[in-house]
């Protein structure tokens, strides 16, 4: 499990890394679809990525504490930055679910599998949060 070991009063504790699932989310799209539209497909991929990833220290973690799970949604600008983001991940081997609306097949938002927030900095400190 990903954490580290801390020492307090003579004993030693485990502590949890803090489990973050990031969601990227198109922004133009956000000009044009209705917002529940667009709040239907961050669900559809959440839930992708978890179920996809159930057996995932991870996932299995995150999905342990279900009242104090941690979500952070980011608008990402166009389709080709949305792909481009999803090679990189891939390419890193960061598990995650490139939501492809169907029957359209158009690529709407992706969602990460949980992983500790540390570890995933590098990848989305250039987004902002979706408005």
């Amino acid at each position: 499990s990903s954490g580290i070991n801390a020492e307090y009063g003579g004993n030693v504790f485990h502590v949890m890394a803090s489990l973050v699932q990031y969601i990227l989310v198109r922004g133009d799209l956000a000009k044009t679809w209705p917002l529940g539209a667009l709040v239907a497909q961050a669900c559809h991929a959440a839930t992708a990525v978890v179920y996809q990833f159930r057996e995932d220290e991870n996932v299995k973690q995150y999905t342990s504490d279900i009242d104090n799970m941690h979500k952070c949604v980011l608008e990402i600008k166009s389709e080709e930055q949305l792909l481009n983001l999803s090679k990189k991940l891939s390419d890193n081997g960061i598990d995650h679910k490139l939501w492809i609306e169907q029957p359209e097949n158009y690529p709407t938002c992706l969602a990460v599998k949980p992983y500790p927030k540390e570890d995933m900095k590098q990848y989305f400190k250039k987004y902002n949060l979706l408005k």
